[in-house]
């Protein structure tokens, strides 16, 4: 078995243990081990001393590097994900490349390929997001899950729009993680299709800023400062640059309400 997936699980762990996530990456630890016990039978029977068995070896044993925050951060997008990805019945290609991209930009080309057998091994497999959530909620910041949020939806959004199921699965999710129902609505607002179209559309803009248009002006103000600050990607430096880069597209979409909504009114 490689050494990143064994740090990847063995790092989690530290926080998991004896809860739901552990007891998943239990049965998935015990499936890629034999999996990997086979392969290796594979090699030593067929490769004993060649050229292409050692060049197995050395791919395989690689080291690297991440903290158990990083760790138990991606171990539960993918937990997350497979409800998502599964949410209508059905695994769309455009979801898995999505959760396949972000993987190869926070982690590295080498660990794709582990990265996707763990979420194979857990699309097969039940997920009780609320046990899971409660865990998530129960280990991880408020910062980290709005960012592991935002992910879970951008995954739900790769194919274009949600729908029902996933919209259904996400919001159940956001509850279990003990997200508010208006920071699920701002980070569903950044992906609506109205939104899209326009750039930032008025309404969503709105939703965004997690305030009404009857707001003042005061109010859209002091609303921008607060959700600059809830979402600055500083919240989320302990998860590695990579992640905390991620997070400026929050970050990002924040600014485009908030000019949006000066435009339309005229706020200097």
């Amino acid at each position: 078995m490689s050494r990143f997936k064994l740090k990847w699980i063995g790092g989690v762990l530290g926080w998991v243990a004896w809860g739901p996530i552990g007891a998943l990456m239990g049965f998935i630890f015990g499936a890629l081990m034999d999996s990997e016990v086979e392969s290796w039978r594979q090699i030593k029977s067929g490769q004993e001393g060649g050229e292409s068995g050692q060049w197995q070896r050395t791919t395989r044993t690689q080291s690297y590097t991440s903290d158990e925050q990083r760790n138990s951060f991606i171990i539960s997008l993918l937990v997350l994900s497979s409800a998502v990805i599964r949410a209508d019945g059905r695994t769309h290609q455009a979801e898995l490349n999505h959760v396949r991209s972000f993987i190869r930009q926070n982690f590295g080309e080498a660990a794709v390929n582990d990265a996707m057998r763990i979420l194979d091994e857990l699309n097969s497999r039940q997920v009780n997001i609320y046990e899971v959530g409660a865990q998530i909620a129960a280990n991880m910041n408020y910062s980290q899950r709005l960012q592991l949020f935002h992910y879970l939806v951008q995954i739900a959004n790769a194919d274009g729009d949600f729908n029902p199921s996933e919209k259904s699965v996400l919001e159940a999710i956001a509850g279990a993680i003990r997200l508010s129902q208006s920071d699920a609505a701002s980070i569903f607002a950044m992906y609506s299709q109205s939104s899209r179209s326009s750039g930032s559309s008025l309404e969503a803009a709105y939703a965004i800023l997690e305030i009404s248009s009857s707001a003042s002006d005061e109010e859209v103000k002091s609303a921008y400062r607060r959700m600059a600050m809830k979402h600055h990607p500083d919240k989320v430096a302990t998860l590695g640059a990579d992640v905390q880069k991620a997070a400026e597209e929050k970050f990002r979409k924040i600014l485009e309400a908030y000019e949006t909504i000066k435009k339309q009114r005229g706020i200097s």
